[in-house]
């Protein structure tokens, strides 16, 4: 996926080694540029320097957690644009609403497939492009 300037780069942010790998390596194979980020401080730091086209946020870190961290991008002027995807292993509809309350386009259930994350990427990328927010729908269990 790119845009004008290249491939559209994703900030992943996440407390799991494992899954910030996991991501990066999914998103690379998609043609995208991966940043990553351990916790909400750290992305709001990278945020600021790197100016991700989109975000992949976990939800429950230390520190600063996933809702936190959307409400606070949400918030400010120079990055509400910026479409966040939250990523967690809860996937219930409580869980989704907060999401979606917090700002985020979507909602990735974890463990995610390669299929999934670059699903959920390219709608959300897309979505922002054409102005219509992003498709918050359960790519978890969605036919694709």
């Amino acid at each position: 996926m790119a845009n004008a300037n290249g491939p559209a780069r994703v900030l992943v942010v996440d407390d799991s080694v494992t899954v910030r790998r996991s991501a990066e390596l999914f998103l690379r194979q998609g043609g995208y540029e991966v940043v990553l980020a351990e916790d909400g401080f750290d992305a709001l730091a990278k945020v600021g320097h790197q100016r991700p086209d989109l975000i992949f946020c976990d939800v429950m870190m230390p520190r600063l957690d996933g809702y936190q961290t959307c409400t606070i991008l949400k918030q400010c002027v120079t990055y509400a644009d910026i479409p966040v995807v939250m990523l967690s292993s809860k996937d219930g509809v409580f869980d989704k609403a907060r999401g979606k309350i917090a700002g985020a386009a979507d909602y990735l259930t974890k463990p995610f497939s390669k299929k999934e994350i670059l699903f959920a990427a390219a709608s959300s990328t897309m979505a922002t492009v054409a102005g219509s927010g992003g498709p918050y729908a359960d790519t978890k269990n969605s036919d694709r």
